[in-house]
Protein backbone atom coordinates (compact mmCIF):
# COMPACT_ATOMS: atom_id res chain seq x y z
CA UNK A 1 0.00 0.00 0.00
CA UNK A 2 1.45 3.67 -0.70
CA UNK A 3 2.59 5.84 1.75
CA UNK A 4 -0.38 8.20 0.74
CA UNK A 5 -3.25 5.68 1.87
CA UNK A 6 -1.45 4.55 5.20
CA UNK A 7 -3.73 5.69 8.12
CA UNK A 8 -1.04 8.31 9.97
CA UNK A 9 0.14 7.09 13.39
CA UNK A 10 -1.78 9.01 16.53
CA UNK A 11 1.05 11.05 18.06
CA UNK A 12 1.78 12.25 22.06
CA UNK A 13 0.69 15.66 20.28
CA UNK A 14 -2.88 14.57 19.09
CA UNK A 15 -3.40 13.34 22.90
CA UNK A 16 -2.12 16.48 24.31
CA UNK A 17 -4.45 18.53 22.54
CA UNK A 18 -7.44 16.19 22.43
CA UNK A 19 -6.67 16.39 26.45
CA UNK A 20 -6.14 20.11 26.73
CA UNK A 21 -2.87 19.81 28.24
CA UNK A 22 0.76 19.33 27.66
CA UNK A 23 3.00 16.66 26.21
CA UNK A 24 4.99 16.79 29.16
CA UNK A 25 1.40 15.89 31.41
CA UNK A 26 0.76 13.46 28.80
CA UNK A 27 3.98 11.25 28.79
CA UNK A 28 3.48 11.93 33.01
CA UNK A 29 -0.31 10.83 32.81
CA UNK A 30 0.94 7.63 30.81
CA UNK A 31 4.18 6.66 32.99
CA UNK A 32 1.33 6.85 36.24
CA UNK A 33 3.34 10.21 37.49
CA UNK A 34 2.25 11.54 40.97
CA UNK A 35 3.20 14.88 39.66
CA UNK A 36 -0.37 15.07 38.16
CA UNK A 37 -3.65 15.26 39.88
CA UNK A 38 -6.63 12.23 39.38
CA UNK A 39 -8.67 14.20 37.14
CA UNK A 40 -6.15 15.28 34.77
CA UNK A 41 -5.03 12.07 34.57
CA UNK A 42 -8.14 10.45 33.33
CA UNK A 43 -8.83 13.02 30.91
CA UNK A 44 -5.27 12.10 28.93
CA UNK A 45 -6.12 8.16 29.19
CA UNK A 46 -9.54 8.67 28.01
CA UNK A 47 -8.11 10.65 25.05
CA UNK A 48 -5.48 8.43 24.47
CA UNK A 49 -7.75 5.43 24.44
CA UNK A 50 -10.56 7.17 22.02
CA UNK A 51 -7.42 8.00 19.80
CA UNK A 52 -6.03 4.89 19.45
CA UNK A 53 -2.64 6.20 20.95
CA UNK A 54 0.38 3.50 20.85
CA UNK A 55 3.08 4.99 23.31
CA UNK A 56 6.83 4.33 22.08
CA UNK A 57 8.63 1.18 23.75
CA UNK A 58 10.44 4.06 25.29
CA UNK A 59 7.39 5.86 26.72
CA UNK A 60 5.94 2.86 27.67
CA UNK A 61 8.90 1.60 30.09
CA UNK A 62 8.00 -1.95 28.66
CA UNK A 63 11.34 -2.84 27.89
CA UNK A 64 14.79 -2.14 29.16
CA UNK A 65 16.44 1.58 28.39
CA UNK A 66 18.93 -0.06 26.47
CA UNK A 67 16.67 -1.02 23.68
CA UNK A 68 16.04 2.20 22.77
CA UNK A 69 16.88 3.08 19.01
CA UNK A 70 17.74 6.53 17.67
CA UNK A 71 17.91 6.47 13.72
CA UNK A 72 21.19 9.11 12.58
CA UNK A 73 21.04 10.20 9.18
CA UNK A 74 24.33 11.51 7.43
CA UNK A 75 24.69 12.32 3.73
CA UNK A 76 28.05 11.19 3.34
CA UNK A 77 30.30 9.41 6.19
CA UNK A 78 33.09 9.16 3.98
CA UNK A 79 33.22 13.32 4.66
CA UNK A 80 35.19 13.44 8.35
CA UNK A 81 32.77 16.10 9.33
CA UNK A 82 29.86 13.82 9.27
CA UNK A 83 32.06 11.14 10.81
CA UNK A 84 32.95 13.33 13.53
CA UNK A 85 29.04 14.53 14.05
CA UNK A 86 28.47 10.92 14.52
CA UNK A 87 31.25 10.01 16.69
CA UNK A 88 29.57 12.68 19.25
CA UNK A 89 26.12 10.61 18.87
CA UNK A 90 27.26 7.69 19.04
CA UNK A 91 29.23 8.47 22.36
CA UNK A 92 25.84 10.42 23.43
CA UNK A 93 23.81 7.49 22.85
CA UNK A 94 26.20 5.24 24.80
CA UNK A 95 25.85 7.15 27.75
CA UNK A 96 22.25 6.52 28.03
CA UNK A 97 22.58 3.02 27.00
CA UNK A 98 20.98 3.75 23.85
CA UNK A 99 21.52 1.97 20.17
CA UNK A 100 22.34 4.22 17.32
CA UNK A 101 21.44 2.59 13.43
CA UNK A 102 23.49 5.19 11.22
CA UNK A 103 22.13 5.32 7.30
CA UNK A 104 24.26 7.09 5.10
CA UNK A 105 21.99 8.49 2.13
CA UNK A 106 24.98 9.28 -0.21
CA UNK A 107 23.53 12.73 -0.31
CA UNK A 108 20.92 11.58 -2.92
CA UNK A 109 16.62 12.54 -2.45
CA UNK A 110 16.02 9.19 -3.62
CA UNK A 111 17.99 7.66 -1.05
CA UNK A 112 17.14 9.62 1.67
CA UNK A 113 13.48 8.92 0.36
CA UNK A 114 14.27 5.12 0.89
CA UNK A 115 15.66 5.61 4.39
CA UNK A 116 13.02 7.36 5.77
CA UNK A 117 10.64 4.92 3.89
CA UNK A 118 12.26 2.36 6.38
CA UNK A 119 13.56 4.36 9.20
CA UNK A 120 10.02 4.86 11.21
CA UNK A 121 9.34 1.19 11.94
CA UNK A 122 12.99 0.45 13.45
CA UNK A 123 13.77 3.44 15.45
CA UNK A 124 12.18 5.35 18.35
CA UNK A 125 13.65 9.10 17.26
CA UNK A 126 15.67 10.17 14.17
CA UNK A 127 18.52 13.03 13.72
CA UNK A 128 20.00 13.91 10.66
CA UNK A 129 20.64 15.97 7.87
CA UNK A 130 18.09 16.00 5.31
CA UNK A 131 17.17 17.79 2.01
CA UNK A 132 13.83 16.95 1.03
CA UNK A 133 10.97 18.48 2.12
CA UNK A 134 9.09 18.53 5.62
CA UNK A 135 5.95 17.50 4.29
CA UNK A 136 8.12 14.12 3.64
CA UNK A 137 9.76 13.83 6.31
CA UNK A 138 6.51 14.24 8.57
CA UNK A 139 4.95 11.88 5.94
CA UNK A 140 7.58 9.02 6.74
CA UNK A 141 7.97 9.40 10.23
CA UNK A 142 4.35 9.94 12.16
CA UNK A 143 4.56 10.15 15.84
CA UNK A 144 8.43 9.62 16.03
CA UNK A 145 10.94 12.93 17.57
CA UNK A 146 12.92 14.21 15.02
CA UNK A 147 15.88 16.72 15.10
CA UNK A 148 16.99 18.37 12.12
CA UNK A 149 20.97 18.95 12.11
CA UNK A 150 22.36 22.56 10.62
CA UNK A 151 18.63 23.13 9.14
CA UNK A 152 15.83 25.33 10.89
CA UNK A 153 12.42 23.72 10.91
CA UNK A 154 9.31 25.32 9.69
CA UNK A 155 7.04 23.68 11.58
CA UNK A 156 6.65 23.10 15.21
CA UNK A 157 6.59 19.30 15.08
CA UNK A 158 10.56 19.25 14.50
CA UNK A 159 13.39 20.58 16.74
CA UNK A 160 15.98 21.81 14.94
CA UNK A 161 20.35 22.55 15.45
CA UNK A 162 21.22 25.34 13.63
CA UNK A 163 25.26 26.14 12.42
CA UNK A 164 25.88 30.15 13.05
CA UNK A 165 29.25 30.70 11.37
CA UNK A 166 28.66 34.30 10.43
CA UNK A 167 30.73 35.58 12.82
CA UNK A 168 33.65 33.42 12.68
CA UNK A 169 33.61 34.46 9.15
CA UNK A 170 34.18 37.85 9.80
CA UNK A 171 36.27 37.01 12.17
CA UNK A 172 38.45 35.20 8.96
CA UNK A 173 38.05 37.68 6.59
CA UNK A 174 38.98 40.73 9.18
CA UNK A 175 42.20 38.41 10.33
CA UNK A 176 43.01 37.91 6.29
CA UNK A 177 42.94 41.78 5.85
CA UNK A 178 44.58 42.72 8.71
CA UNK A 179 47.23 40.50 7.17
CA UNK A 180 47.49 42.43 3.89
CA UNK A 181 44.71 40.41 1.66
CA UNK A 182 42.23 42.21 -0.18
CA UNK A 183 42.01 39.83 -3.40
CA UNK A 184 40.50 36.86 -1.46
CA UNK A 185 38.99 33.83 -2.89
CA UNK A 186 36.09 31.36 -2.04
CA UNK A 187 35.65 28.01 -3.06
CA UNK A 188 32.02 27.02 -2.74
CA UNK A 189 30.28 23.38 -2.89
CA UNK A 190 29.13 22.03 -5.69
CA UNK A 191 26.07 20.21 -4.38
CA UNK A 192 23.28 22.76 -5.03
CA UNK A 193 22.11 25.59 -7.98
CA UNK A 194 22.29 28.06 -5.52
CA UNK A 195 24.67 29.68 -3.25
CA UNK A 196 25.54 28.44 0.32
CA UNK A 197 24.87 30.49 3.08
CA UNK A 198 28.61 30.39 3.95
CA UNK A 199 29.21 32.12 0.54
CA UNK A 200 26.68 35.04 1.79
CA UNK A 201 28.62 35.37 4.95
CA UNK A 202 31.52 35.52 3.10
CA UNK A 203 30.39 38.10 0.67
CA UNK A 204 28.69 40.33 3.84
CA UNK A 205 32.20 40.00 5.51
CA UNK A 206 33.97 41.12 2.65
CA UNK A 207 31.79 44.11 2.33
CA UNK A 208 32.22 45.25 5.37
CA UNK A 209 35.82 45.88 4.48
CA UNK A 210 34.72 47.16 1.47
CA UNK A 211 35.78 44.80 -0.73
CA UNK A 212 34.35 43.81 -3.80
CA UNK A 213 34.36 40.29 -4.94
CA UNK A 214 34.69 39.69 -8.40
CA UNK A 215 32.60 36.70 -9.74
CA UNK A 216 35.29 34.84 -11.12
CA UNK A 217 36.75 34.35 -7.75
CA UNK A 218 33.68 32.50 -6.63
CA UNK A 219 34.72 28.66 -7.59
CA UNK A 220 32.61 25.85 -7.25
CA UNK A 221 34.18 22.65 -5.51
CA UNK A 222 33.12 19.04 -5.44
CA UNK A 223 33.23 18.11 -1.36
CA UNK A 224 36.44 16.11 -1.72
CA UNK A 225 40.29 17.00 -1.56
CA UNK A 226 41.02 16.60 -5.12
CA UNK A 227 37.43 18.33 -5.65
CA UNK A 228 39.35 21.42 -3.50
CA UNK A 229 42.55 21.17 -5.60
CA UNK A 230 40.72 21.47 -8.89
CA UNK A 231 38.78 24.90 -7.66
CA UNK A 232 42.02 26.41 -6.82
CA UNK A 233 43.58 25.40 -10.09
CA UNK A 234 40.33 27.14 -11.80
CA UNK A 235 40.52 30.04 -9.99
CA UNK A 236 44.32 30.58 -9.89
CA UNK A 237 44.27 30.04 -13.36
CA UNK A 238 41.18 32.88 -13.94
CA UNK A 239 42.60 34.71 -11.37
CA UNK A 240 46.46 34.79 -10.10
CA UNK A 241 46.58 37.28 -8.11
CA UNK A 242 44.90 35.57 -5.56
CA UNK A 243 46.67 36.29 -2.41
CA UNK A 244 44.14 34.34 -0.13
CA UNK A 245 41.22 31.94 -0.49
CA UNK A 246 38.18 31.10 2.17
CA UNK A 247 36.59 27.53 1.70
CA UNK A 248 33.07 26.37 2.22
CA UNK A 249 34.76 23.03 4.28
CA UNK A 250 38.09 21.69 5.63
CA UNK A 251 38.36 18.94 2.86
CA UNK A 252 37.71 21.68 0.44
CA UNK A 253 40.95 23.39 2.05
CA UNK A 254 43.02 21.25 2.34
CA UNK A 255 42.75 19.88 -1.52
CA UNK A 256 43.57 23.69 -2.12
CA UNK A 257 46.62 23.19 -0.06
CA UNK A 258 47.65 20.36 -1.32
CA UNK A 259 47.23 22.13 -5.19
CA UNK A 260 48.92 25.29 -3.55
CA UNK A 261 52.11 23.53 -3.35
CA UNK A 262 51.58 22.53 -7.21
CA UNK A 263 51.38 25.78 -8.01
CA UNK A 264 54.78 26.39 -6.70
CA UNK A 265 52.80 28.67 -4.13
CA UNK A 266 54.02 28.93 -0.47
CA UNK A 267 51.27 28.70 2.36
CA UNK A 268 50.39 31.33 3.78
CA UNK A 269 53.27 33.62 2.49
CA UNK A 270 52.33 33.35 -0.79
CA UNK A 271 48.36 32.21 -0.30
CA UNK A 272 46.85 31.80 2.67
CA UNK A 273 44.22 29.26 3.17
CA UNK A 274 41.26 29.32 5.44
CA UNK A 275 38.29 26.16 6.07
CA UNK A 276 35.15 25.92 7.95
CA UNK A 277 34.69 23.27 10.25
CA UNK A 278 37.49 22.61 12.68
CA UNK A 279 37.99 18.78 11.61
CA UNK A 280 40.87 17.11 13.52
CA UNK A 281 42.10 16.35 10.01
CA UNK A 282 43.26 19.80 10.05
CA UNK A 283 45.94 19.50 12.48
CA UNK A 284 47.97 16.64 10.28
CA UNK A 285 48.13 18.79 7.49
CA UNK A 286 51.43 20.76 6.48
CA UNK A 287 50.94 23.67 7.55
CA UNK A 288 47.89 23.23 9.99
CA UNK A 289 44.29 24.38 8.56
CA UNK A 290 43.39 27.66 9.87
CA UNK A 291 39.44 27.23 9.77
CA UNK A 292 36.50 28.69 11.45
CA UNK A 293 35.40 25.43 13.51
CA UNK A 294 32.13 23.92 14.85
CA UNK A 295 32.84 21.52 17.51
CA UNK A 296 31.82 18.72 15.64
CA UNK A 297 31.00 16.08 18.47
CA UNK A 298 29.04 17.89 20.75
CA UNK A 299 27.24 18.91 17.50
CA UNK A 300 26.18 15.25 17.48
CA UNK A 301 25.77 14.60 21.37
CA UNK A 302 23.99 17.67 21.11
CA UNK A 303 21.13 16.30 19.11
CA UNK A 304 20.95 13.07 20.74
CA UNK A 305 20.29 14.84 23.58
CA UNK A 306 17.78 17.02 22.07
CA UNK A 307 16.04 13.37 20.43
CA UNK A 308 16.05 12.24 24.44
CA UNK A 309 14.13 15.17 25.71
CA UNK A 310 11.44 14.81 22.59
CA UNK A 311 11.29 10.90 23.32
CA UNK A 312 11.04 10.99 27.38
CA UNK A 313 8.38 14.37 26.67
CA UNK A 314 10.63 16.54 29.04
CA UNK A 315 10.59 19.16 26.43
CA UNK A 316 8.37 20.03 23.47
CA UNK A 317 10.26 20.52 19.67
CA UNK A 318 12.59 23.26 19.76
CA UNK A 319 15.07 25.71 18.10
CA UNK A 320 19.23 25.40 19.24
CA UNK A 321 22.19 26.98 17.63
CA UNK A 322 25.49 25.96 17.13
CA UNK A 323 28.40 28.81 16.33
CA UNK A 324 31.75 28.66 14.82
CA UNK A 325 34.59 30.66 15.50
CA UNK A 326 37.68 31.22 13.95
CA UNK A 327 40.95 28.72 15.24
CA UNK A 328 44.22 30.04 13.70
CA UNK A 329 46.61 27.89 13.07
CA UNK A 330 49.54 28.12 10.37
CA UNK A 331 47.71 28.23 7.04
CA UNK A 332 46.52 32.00 7.74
Amino acid sequence: MSSSTEPRRVTIHDVARSAGVSRQTVSRALNDKAEIDGSTKQRVLDAARELGYRPSRFARGLVRQDTTTVGLVVPDLLNPFFTEVASGALEAARSRGWHVVVYDTADDLDQELATLQVIGAQVDAVVGYFSRSEEDLDRLTPGIPVVLIGREPRTPRFSGIGIDGEEGVREAISHLVSRGHRRIGMLDHDRRPEPSIRQQWFLRAMAEHGIPVHPGRLTRAAQTIDGGGAALATLLSAHPDVTAVFAFNDVIAIGALREARRFGLRVPADLAVVGFDGLALGTLVEPELTSVALDTRSLGALAVEEAARLVTGAAEPGRLIVRAALHLRESA
